[in-house]
């Protein structure tokens, strides 16, 4: 009898022993498939932080950080893909890029771009009084929307833009509400216009994003295109120049000056006060490809060297090496060279 009781809990601590190795055995398995599958999933973590890593440092093809701009945004104009930026959402001054959103709000209001309007005599005494640029016009001169929308871009002419306000909406105000208007339409977040001009005022003011957003957009208008990549333009003779007169790109104009010669740039409009530095938003074509460059605040003045233009000249030519097709040598070309 005895023994049969312990046989019985001999066999019993058998099963148990044999039912404890199971789980073990078990558990080890779980714990090895747990190991297994977080180790998965640290290596597809770690594979899609290089990819992304690698992503970024593919779409960062040029360097803005040397450039004398404190703020740059470089933009695919056929994908509108940002490819570099430089502090693209800083508040800068846009200075005279605001005509840009002057022009492209005053062709989508225009009827007939070959219409005659006269600039009125008020608004020569302020512009004149703010050093404003201008283009050229007289008091009282009668001209065409065309001739306007070119002064307003080539020159920079301030008397240009004021008419166009004036001769569109009635007062230069209510032409800055259908700006704003426009801006918020297109997403410009950091943007608020005061005036058409540029002229320096604390609550006017943008990001290069915004008017790289803004240029990307006017592009789009065949005529502002036109205009933006125009060099010179002649207006026809009129009540006050009865043998006309000619405007010249600021950009070009500056570029021949200054001695550079960029064939990657296209176009372009400048900017300039004291708060605002240096401005610039160009449109580049660098091996069969187009690009919007806008650069702000970079230091120096009409007297100095162009440091917005050299800035664009090397992120064009960063581009161009960048960029390069890869040539194909034949076997028979190698041959040969040899």
């Amino acid at each position: 009898m005895e023994r049969n009781e312990k046989n019985m809990k001999h066999k019993k601590k058998v099963k148990l022993s044999l039912v404890f190795e199971i789980l073990a055995f078990l558990v080890l398995i779980i714990l090895v498939v747990v190991l297994f599958f977080t180790q998965q999933n640290k290596e597809s973590e770690r594979d899609s932080d290089v990819a992304e890593i690698q992503e970024e440092e593919e779409k960062e093809i040029v360097d803005l950080s040397s450039l004398s701009s404190t703020s740059a945004v470089l933009i695919d104009l056929d994908s509108g893909e940002t490819l570099a930026e430089k502090n693209q959402s800083q508040i800068v001054y846009p200075a005279s890029l605001t005509k840009m959103m002057t022009v492209l709000v005053a062709l989508e209001n225009i009827e007939d771009i070959n219409a005659s309007v006269t600039l009125p005599e008020d608004i020569f005494p302020a512009l004149q009084e703010e050093g404003a640029s201008m283009a050229g016009f007289e008091p009282g001169e009668t001209a065409t929307y065309k001739d306007l929308l070119y002064g307003a871009i080539l020159p920079s002419g301030g008397e240009c833009c004021i008419a166009l306000a004036k001769n569109i909406s009635g007062t230069e105000e209510a032409f800055v509400a259908k700006m704003n208007e426009k801006a918020v339409g297109l997403g410009m977040e950091h943007t608020h216009f005061t005036n058409t001009t540029g002229l320096q005022d604390v609550d006017h003011y943008s990001s290069v994003e915004d008017l790289g957003i803004l240029l990307k957009e006017a592009l789009k208008n065949q005529t502002f295109h036109e205009i933006f990549t125009t060099d010179t333009y002649s207006v026809p003779p009129t009540n006050l120049h009865p043998e006309g007169f000619t405007f010249h790109s600021s950009m070009f104009q500056t570029m021949k000056e200054a001695n550079i010669q960029d064939s990657y740039i296209k176009g372009g409009k400048t900017g300039f006060t004291s708060d605002a530095g240096l401005c610039l938003a160009s449109l580049g074509e660098v091996n069969g490809k187009s690009y919007i460059l806008v650069t702000a605040h970079a230091d120096g003045n009409h007297d100095t060297d162009p440091y917005h233009i050299l800035d664009a000249v090397s992120v064009y030519g960063q581009l161009a090496e960048q960029t390069q097709p890869e040539s194909i040598t034949s076997e028979d070309e190698t041959e040969s060279e040899e």
